[in-house]
């Protein structure tokens, strides 16, 4: 391999790590190249034509990642845009805190020993047989338990 081809690799492998795609590190690799070449023919004189490819790589991946994120932002002020409001409504969100409580209320229904167990499902993650383990139950009884506040949960549903 020639030490052109070994600059190219080694150039390409820069941009990849730097997040690049493999077309935009061989389009970036080729501008730098144009550039070393157009510097060189108007005069100027390279004394490290590797060193002045990374450098020049790397400032066009960095302007060319400012041109990326220059379109994340809107040019209009705050004002002038038509902004969507996407947070619930007032009657919503009473709509919501109604059901919650309804929930709450059908849920203090249960026993103490149900309701924890639901809770340690529904709400901490554990698995049946977790929460057979830290009660000291069987999973039959932990499966019973749930059961028994998924019909509550439901019951009062078709009530609604």
């Amino acid at each position: 391999m020639d030490g052109l081809s070994v600059h190219l690799c080694y150039l390409k492998k820069l941009l990849r790590r730097r997040g690049r795609t493999l077309e935009e590190a061989e389009d970036l690799v080729q501008e730098a190249f144009v550039r070393l070449q157009v510097y060189c023919k108007e005069g100027g004189t390279v004394r490290e034509p590797e060193a002045f490819l990374v450098r020049t790589v790397l400032n066009l991946a960095i302007d060319a990642r400012r041109r990326d994120r220059r379109d994340l932002y809107e040019n209009q002020s705050v004002e002038d845009l038509y902004l969507v409001d996407l947070s619930p409504s007032p009657d919503e969100v009473f709509a919501a805190e109604q059901r919650l409580l309804k929930i709450r209320c059908s849920l203090n229904r249960l026993s103490e020993r149900t309701q924890e167990v639901f809770f340690l499902h529904r709400l901490e993650g554990f698995s049946y047989a977790e929460i057979a383990q830290r009660l000291r139950v069987s999973v039959s009884a932990v499966e019973k338990h749930i059961a028994s506040a998924v019909a509550t949960l439901a019951m009062e549903r078709q009530k609604e």
